[in-house]
Protein backbone atom coordinates (compact mmCIF):
# COMPACT_ATOMS: atom_id res chain seq x y z
CA UNK A 1 0.00 0.00 0.00
CA UNK A 2 0.95 3.58 -0.55
CA UNK A 3 2.78 5.47 2.11
CA UNK A 4 0.44 8.32 3.21
CA UNK A 5 1.23 12.16 4.53
CA UNK A 6 -0.54 14.75 5.78
CA UNK A 7 -0.21 17.56 3.22
CA UNK A 8 -1.58 21.06 4.63
CA UNK A 9 0.43 24.50 4.42
CA UNK A 10 2.40 23.84 7.44
CA UNK A 11 3.79 20.47 6.11
CA UNK A 12 4.38 21.54 2.37
CA UNK A 13 8.12 21.36 3.08
CA UNK A 14 8.32 18.59 4.76
CA UNK A 15 7.00 15.85 2.56
CA UNK A 16 9.26 17.40 -0.75
CA UNK A 17 11.64 15.11 0.04
CA UNK A 18 9.67 11.63 -0.18
CA UNK A 19 7.51 13.46 -3.41
CA UNK A 20 11.01 13.72 -4.88
CA UNK A 21 11.94 10.50 -4.14
CA UNK A 22 8.67 9.16 -5.63
CA UNK A 23 9.08 10.93 -8.44
CA UNK A 24 12.91 10.29 -9.34
CA UNK A 25 12.08 6.74 -9.17
CA UNK A 26 9.62 7.37 -11.97
CA UNK A 27 6.58 6.69 -8.99
CA UNK A 28 2.90 8.32 -9.03
CA UNK A 29 1.78 10.71 -6.20
CA UNK A 30 -1.89 10.79 -5.08
CA UNK A 31 -2.25 14.14 -4.13
CA UNK A 32 -5.39 16.86 -3.71
CA UNK A 33 -7.09 19.63 -5.77
CA UNK A 34 -9.32 21.95 -6.08
CA UNK A 35 -12.00 19.71 -7.02
CA UNK A 36 -10.45 15.87 -6.41
CA UNK A 37 -7.50 13.79 -5.49
CA UNK A 38 -5.40 13.32 -8.64
CA UNK A 39 -2.15 11.62 -9.90
CA UNK A 40 1.16 13.25 -10.20
CA UNK A 41 3.67 12.48 -12.59
CA UNK A 42 6.95 14.24 -13.86
CA UNK A 43 5.32 15.19 -17.88
CA UNK A 44 8.98 14.53 -19.40
CA UNK A 45 8.98 11.08 -17.17
CA UNK A 46 7.89 8.37 -20.37
CA UNK A 47 7.92 5.63 -17.50
CA UNK A 48 6.05 7.32 -15.05
CA UNK A 49 3.52 8.39 -17.80
CA UNK A 50 2.95 4.61 -18.80
CA UNK A 51 2.93 3.80 -14.94
CA UNK A 52 0.23 6.35 -14.73
CA UNK A 53 -1.58 4.68 -18.07
CA UNK A 54 -1.54 1.55 -16.84
CA UNK A 55 -2.55 2.53 -13.16
CA UNK A 56 -5.57 3.86 -14.38
CA UNK A 57 -6.65 1.67 -17.33
CA UNK A 58 -6.62 4.85 -19.28
CA UNK A 59 -6.82 4.91 -23.29
CA UNK A 60 -3.04 5.61 -24.45
CA UNK A 61 -4.42 8.04 -27.10
CA UNK A 62 -6.23 10.28 -24.01
CA UNK A 63 -4.43 13.38 -23.36
CA UNK A 64 -3.30 14.01 -19.64
CA UNK A 65 -3.42 17.31 -18.24
CA UNK A 66 -0.69 19.02 -16.64
CA UNK A 67 -1.02 21.34 -13.34
CA UNK A 68 1.52 24.20 -12.48
CA UNK A 69 2.59 26.34 -9.73
CA UNK A 70 3.54 29.49 -11.90
CA UNK A 71 2.82 31.05 -15.12
CA UNK A 72 6.73 30.36 -15.55
CA UNK A 73 6.64 27.31 -15.75
CA UNK A 74 3.96 27.54 -19.03
CA UNK A 75 6.53 27.99 -22.08
CA UNK A 76 8.47 24.70 -21.03
CA UNK A 77 4.96 23.05 -22.06
CA UNK A 78 3.63 25.66 -24.50
CA UNK A 79 4.79 26.34 -28.46
CA UNK A 80 2.78 29.46 -28.18
CA UNK A 81 -0.03 31.16 -26.00
CA UNK A 82 -3.05 31.97 -28.60
CA UNK A 83 -4.28 35.76 -27.41
CA UNK A 84 -7.20 34.26 -26.66
CA UNK A 85 -5.52 31.92 -24.06
CA UNK A 86 -3.40 34.84 -22.55
CA UNK A 87 -6.64 36.66 -21.81
CA UNK A 88 -8.71 33.57 -19.96
CA UNK A 89 -4.56 33.12 -18.57
CA UNK A 90 -5.12 37.05 -16.72
CA UNK A 91 -8.86 36.53 -16.24
CA UNK A 92 -9.10 33.28 -14.39
CA UNK A 93 -5.90 32.19 -13.67
CA UNK A 94 -4.59 30.69 -11.03
CA UNK A 95 -8.17 29.31 -10.86
CA UNK A 96 -10.48 25.57 -11.91
CA UNK A 97 -10.23 26.06 -15.19
CA UNK A 98 -8.06 23.71 -17.70
CA UNK A 99 -6.51 25.72 -20.63
CA UNK A 100 -5.59 23.60 -23.62
CA UNK A 101 -2.77 25.23 -25.57
CA UNK A 102 -0.98 23.91 -28.92
CA UNK A 103 1.90 21.60 -26.90
CA UNK A 104 5.58 21.89 -27.10
CA UNK A 105 6.90 19.84 -29.79
CA UNK A 106 9.15 18.10 -27.54
CA UNK A 107 6.24 16.80 -25.30
CA UNK A 108 5.59 12.91 -25.59
CA UNK A 109 2.66 11.66 -26.99
CA UNK A 110 1.83 9.69 -23.89
CA UNK A 111 1.06 12.87 -22.43
CA UNK A 112 -0.61 14.44 -25.81
CA UNK A 113 -2.52 11.47 -26.67
CA UNK A 114 -0.61 12.40 -30.03
CA UNK A 115 -3.15 15.67 -30.26
CA UNK A 116 -0.81 18.06 -30.49
CA UNK A 117 -2.14 19.87 -27.93
CA UNK A 118 -1.95 20.25 -23.75
CA UNK A 119 -3.90 20.85 -21.46
CA UNK A 120 -2.61 23.26 -18.48
CA UNK A 121 -4.45 24.33 -15.14
CA UNK A 122 -2.86 26.73 -12.52
CA UNK A 123 -3.66 25.35 -9.44
CA UNK A 124 -5.51 28.00 -6.74
CA UNK A 125 -4.65 25.34 -3.78
CA UNK A 126 -2.12 27.25 -2.19
CA UNK A 127 0.18 24.15 -0.34
CA UNK A 128 -0.09 22.51 -4.03
CA UNK A 129 0.61 25.60 -5.61
CA UNK A 130 3.80 25.66 -3.44
CA UNK A 131 4.66 22.18 -4.18
CA UNK A 132 4.57 22.51 -7.64
CA UNK A 133 6.82 25.68 -7.66
CA UNK A 134 9.42 23.07 -6.34
CA UNK A 135 8.87 20.45 -8.17
CA UNK A 136 8.39 21.60 -11.13
CA UNK A 137 4.80 20.74 -13.24
CA UNK A 138 2.95 17.95 -12.41
CA UNK A 139 0.50 15.50 -14.44
CA UNK A 140 -3.22 16.54 -13.08
CA UNK A 141 -5.11 13.44 -14.16
CA UNK A 142 -8.14 12.25 -11.53
CA UNK A 143 -6.94 9.78 -8.91
CA UNK A 144 -9.41 6.80 -10.23
CA UNK A 145 -9.21 3.81 -12.56
CA UNK A 146 -10.72 4.73 -16.01
CA UNK A 147 -14.56 5.18 -16.44
CA UNK A 148 -15.37 5.05 -12.60
CA UNK A 149 -15.85 8.20 -10.33
CA UNK A 150 -13.60 10.62 -9.45
CA UNK A 151 -12.36 10.41 -5.43
CA UNK A 152 -12.39 13.32 -3.00
CA UNK A 153 -11.21 11.16 0.19
CA UNK A 154 -7.32 10.07 0.36
CA UNK A 155 -8.84 7.02 2.42
CA UNK A 156 -10.29 6.05 -0.99
CA UNK A 157 -7.79 6.63 -3.19
CA UNK A 158 -5.63 3.81 -1.10
CA UNK A 159 -8.47 1.61 -0.85
CA UNK A 160 -8.81 2.21 -5.03
CA UNK A 161 -5.33 2.55 -6.09
CA UNK A 162 -2.81 1.79 -3.05
CA UNK A 163 -1.15 -0.97 -4.61
CA UNK A 164 -0.03 0.62 -7.24
CA UNK A 165 0.88 4.04 -5.98
CA UNK A 166 4.01 5.18 -4.25
CA UNK A 167 2.51 8.24 -1.92
CA UNK A 168 -0.82 9.71 -1.06
CA UNK A 169 -0.60 13.38 0.24
CA UNK A 170 -3.65 13.56 2.05
CA UNK A 171 -4.71 16.80 2.20
CA UNK A 172 -8.48 16.11 3.36
CA UNK A 173 -11.46 15.47 1.70
CA UNK A 174 -11.54 18.00 -1.88
CA UNK A 175 -14.70 20.05 -2.31
CA UNK A 176 -15.62 17.25 -5.17
CA UNK A 177 -18.75 18.26 -6.96
CA UNK A 178 -17.90 19.05 -10.67
CA UNK A 179 -14.44 18.94 -12.19
CA UNK A 180 -12.26 21.62 -13.82
CA UNK A 181 -13.91 23.66 -17.01
CA UNK A 182 -11.50 23.29 -19.81
CA UNK A 183 -11.28 25.40 -22.66
CA UNK A 184 -9.79 24.58 -26.15
CA UNK A 185 -8.21 28.08 -26.77
CA UNK A 186 -5.85 26.91 -29.84
CA UNK A 187 -7.85 28.62 -32.68
CA UNK A 188 -11.72 29.27 -31.64
CA UNK A 189 -12.04 28.96 -27.95
CA UNK A 190 -14.18 26.16 -27.80
CA UNK A 191 -15.52 24.62 -24.56
CA UNK A 192 -14.13 21.14 -23.82
CA UNK A 193 -15.78 19.92 -20.32
CA UNK A 194 -18.04 22.43 -18.07
CA UNK A 195 -17.15 22.55 -14.67
CA UNK A 196 -16.80 24.29 -11.51
CA UNK A 197 -16.12 27.75 -13.27
CA UNK A 198 -19.77 28.49 -15.37
CA UNK A 199 -19.24 28.40 -18.92
CA UNK A 200 -21.80 31.27 -18.87
CA UNK A 201 -19.21 33.32 -17.32
CA UNK A 202 -16.04 32.27 -19.44
CA UNK A 203 -18.63 32.79 -22.63
CA UNK A 204 -19.38 36.54 -21.64
CA UNK A 205 -15.75 37.53 -20.70
CA UNK A 206 -14.63 36.15 -24.25
CA UNK A 207 -17.67 37.75 -26.25
CA UNK A 208 -16.87 41.47 -25.00
CA UNK A 209 -12.54 40.52 -26.80
CA UNK A 210 -14.93 39.80 -29.52
CA UNK A 211 -14.65 35.59 -28.90
CA UNK A 212 -17.18 33.13 -29.28
CA UNK A 213 -17.21 30.49 -27.42
CA UNK A 214 -17.93 26.92 -29.34
CA UNK A 215 -19.39 24.05 -27.73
Amino acid sequence: MALVLPFTDATCDRVLPDVRRVLDAHGVVALPTETYYGLAVRPTDDAALRHLIELKGRPSDKPILVLIGSRDQLPQLVQSIPPAAAFLMDLFWPGPLTIVFPAAPDLSALLTGGTGTIGVRYVPLPQLRHLLQHTGPLTGTSANRASEPPLDHAAAVQGALGEGLELILDGGPTPGGLPSTMVDACDRPQLIRAGVLATDVIRTALARQGYELSS
